[in-house]
């Protein structure tokens, strides 16, 4: 990948934290550790793949599902997965 295709999906990449209730949207990428990476990838949540958000309520848990099963997230984890 070039830096210039780079920075393009980087423009469009987003924190999934910001993301409304009903949107769907696609991973880009996750910055975070191995452990937190592996524990994600084991949900289902690796580059590519497809979430739908069902609730994102402040105060509230980070609800979305993933390949059919609902997942719950904590806002710190949110923000490190990049989606578009």
């Amino acid at each position: 990948m070039t830096s210039e295709q780079s920075s393009t999906q980087d423009k469009q990449a987003r924190p999934l934290s910001t993301v409304k209730a009903g949107e769907n949207v696609r991973v880009v990428r996750i910055e975070a550790g191995r452990g937190l990476n592996n524990r994600l990838a084991s949900m289902g949540l690796v580059a590519s793949a497809p979430l739908r958000v069902v609730s994102n309520g402040h105060p509230g848990p980070f609800v979305l599902i993933v390949k059919d099963a609902k997942v719950v997230l904590g806002r710190g984890v949110a923000q490190k997965i990049l989606v578009e």
